[in-house]
């Protein structure tokens, strides 16, 4: 796959220290003829798999390519509707795989997807995957955790630094398979800047680098260097998920 002039690109997975097999599942695309690459732009995606090795990789999986695909080929040009429908797409394929095999019953996973086009980045979400917008010297989380923990916080029963380390951080509210409603979140466009840098990552990154560290090495080093450092910093300090990142740096 060829990717355009204007951005720098890199994503690595690792399956940390711990897990026996990597859930984790990424994806880059952008559409091949340039009059669907003027209304589709790039799309990048995470997904973290859950239910068992092997229902977290299947889901993962079905996540990331069902998401790809049903955006790439929506009839539509609003990145926000298309999202929308490519996360429902994933969601109910996840299902159906679910119910055509019952040792797969229970696995999800979450999504963070992000959408560049015409110098604005439109994103979908569900579970507690993440994305980061870097600018200047400033670092901000766009997405919102679908977590039990992130609920509290926002709640104001417990604080950030409390959420850190609680019992049921990893517990999620929403996650693409679950049998509930899907409830997944689809903001309004964010302006991109020359320079900005968005860092899409699974929980085992942010569960144990800090947003200051992922700025100062994300900012301090080429994308593929800044993702080999952030595993690597992971995974020194236990290394308990697997653990994903994505960045992309808009040139």
């Amino acid at each position: 796959m060829t990717i355009r002039p204007g951005i720098e690109l890199a994503n690595h997975t690792d399956v940390g220290c711990q897990r026996p097999e990597n859930e984790d599942y990424y994806g880059y695309a952008e559409p091949e003829s340039e009059q669907d690459f003027q209304r589709k732009g790039r799309l990048a995606i995470v997904a973290d798999g859950m239910g068992g090795h092997a229902g977290g990789q299947v889901a993962s999986g079905i996540a990331v390519e069902t998401v790809r695909d049903t955006y790439l080929n929506h009839p539509g040009d609003d990145p926000r509707e298309a999202l929308s429908a490519a996360f429902d797409a994933a969601h109910a394929a996840i299902l159906e795989q679910a119910r055509e095999h019952p040792e797969l019953e229970g696995m999800g996973t979450t999504c963070t997807a992000a959408v560049l086009r015409d110098g604005q980045l439109y994103y979908g979400q569900v579970g507690d995957s993440r994305l980061y917008l870097m600018r200047g010297f400033s670092i901000q989380q766009l997405t919102n955790d679908h977590s039990v923990v992130a609920q509290m916080v926002r709640d104001g029963l417990i604080t950030p630094e409390q959420a850190a380390t609680h019992p049921d951080r990893n517990v999620l509210t929403a996650a693409l398979g679950m049998e509930s409603a899907l409830s997944g979140d689809f903001p309004e466009a964010v302006p991109l800047h020359p320079n900005d840098t968005l860092l899409i990552c699974s929980d085992g990154l942010h569960g144990l680098v800090g947003n200051e560290e992922m700025l100062a090495v994300t900012t301090g080093s080429p994308p593929r260097e800044a993702c080999q450092e952030l595993v690597r910093i992971a995974k020194d300090r236990g290394g308990f998920d697997n653990i994903t990142v994505q960045i992309l740096r808009i040139l």
